[in-house]
């Protein structure tokens, strides 16, 4: 009990001791031992870097999950050191809503089929965001916490005690100072020499810790490029599903909206009404339709075999049409001809072919082309 008691007292006049010089300092009445420039530099980069790892790792974090709600839900399951419940990502909730959507309409309607062709896509867009997100867990947020949580608190404790051993010192060049008598004076020396030791010491330890931070650049930059190479696979899917969509879609257009520019007006079903290529054609002139040409026997039908050699077709002696193009549409295959919105085409039909595609021409370019993408011009 007499050990404690006397350690205390003396635990006590150390942190008085260090709160007089501190306070001496800032009042501009005691000298304050100054780190070299290069160990100056040090501490203003460490800090740097914990501030820029602070805010790039929470942006990070909004960026992965935009619900404040579920971010602090996540957290609390971190700290205490459970699993995070798995959780449905917005592109899965809206294909399962689509999906039912669909069950209700009648998978076999037009609207139907297309949402749940949709529905499928979001699923798997879904999919690849659950991914993206633990890919992006792993390989760049977890290496930033990690530094956080490990080594700049090693470095914080440690120039905690360096801040400590230099006040130490600074209290004993005070107390030589004052000292008159020279038993005073050695016993005021002997202890500067000490603390000397313990302030350099601690100020070699710092200083290594420190220059690990150039370390940790090298590694926060390799989880940078896993982080980058994660996005850039992440919206390379995201791109590729949408189009495959949008292929899908656009080749079931013709189902949807059959007859709108040959002349099936009268039975076009509410939907189709509804819709931009409806739109565009109740714009057309009176007679809007291409003749199409009868099957000649002995003609080779290369259209309905599902082979087109722009070479060998040829465009009949009448019925070749001006049409612009409403929509971007991009060529499936080489059989037909990519479109670019308001570009002016030629189009005509030809025997046997299939009445919601043309045959269009750019040029010396040819190729099939979806009546639903043109406005039919007199």
């Amino acid at each position: 009990m007499e050990f404690n008691v006397k350690k205390l007292a003396s635990d006590a006049g150390v942190f008085f001791s260090r709160a007089m010089q501190f306070t001496e300092e800032k009042l501009g009445q005691a000298e304050k031992t100054e780190l070299d420039a290069h160990f100056e530099n040090l501490l203003a980069r460490a800090d740097c870097t914990k501030n820029w790892t602070e805010k790039i790792l929470r942006q990070t974090e909004v960026l992965l999950q935009p619900n404040p709600s579920a971010r602090v839900e996540e957290f609390l399951y971190e700290k205490l050191d459970r699993k995070v419940p798995s959780r449905v990502t917005n592109g899965e909730l809206l294909a399962q809503y689509m999906t039912e959507a669909a069950n209700d309409f009648g998978p076999g309607t037009p609207y139907g089929k297309t949402l749940i062709k949709v529905g499928e896509t979001q699923r798997r867009l879904g999919a690849a965001e659950r991914e993206f997100i633990r890919s992006a867990s792993i390989n760049f947020l977890t290496p930033l916490r990690n530094f956080l949580e490990g080594d700049w608190r090693t470095i914080s404790k440690e120039r905690r005690i360096l801040q400590n051993r230099r006040l130490d010192l600074d209290a004993c060049k005070a107390r030589l100072k004052k000292a008159k008598a020279a038993e005073a004076k050695a016993a005021a020396e002997h202890e500067l020499r000490l603390t000397q030791t313990e302030f350099d010491r601690q100020a070699e330890v710092t200083r290594l810790l420190l220059e690990g931070i150039s370390s940790t650049h090298v590694n926060h930059l390799r989880c940078l490029h896993e982080f980058v190479e994660s996005q850039t696979n992440y919206y390379a899917q995201c791109y590729q599903f949408m189009l495959d969509l949008q292929k899908q879609l656009g080749s079931s257009k013709g189902e949807m909206f059959s007859g709108t520019f040959v002349g099936n007006a009268d039975s076009a079903s509410p939907a189709a009404a509804t819709s931009p290529p409806s739109v565009a054609a109740a714009t057309l002139p009176a007679v809007p339709t291409i003749p199409v040409v009868p099957t000649i026997v002995g003609v080779p039908n290369t259209v309905a075999e599902g082979v087109l050699n722009p070479n060998e077709v040829k465009p009949p002696a009448s019925g070749t049409r001006r049409a612009r193009v409403l929509y971007d549409y991009e060529a499936a295959d080489s059989t037909e001809l990519a479109l670019l919105a308001d570009e002016m085409i030629t189009v005509y039909s030809l025997p046997g072919m299939d009445p919601d595609w043309l045959i269009g021409e750019r040029g010396n370019q040819k190729g099939k082309v979806p009546v639903t993408y043109l406005e039919l011009l007199s």
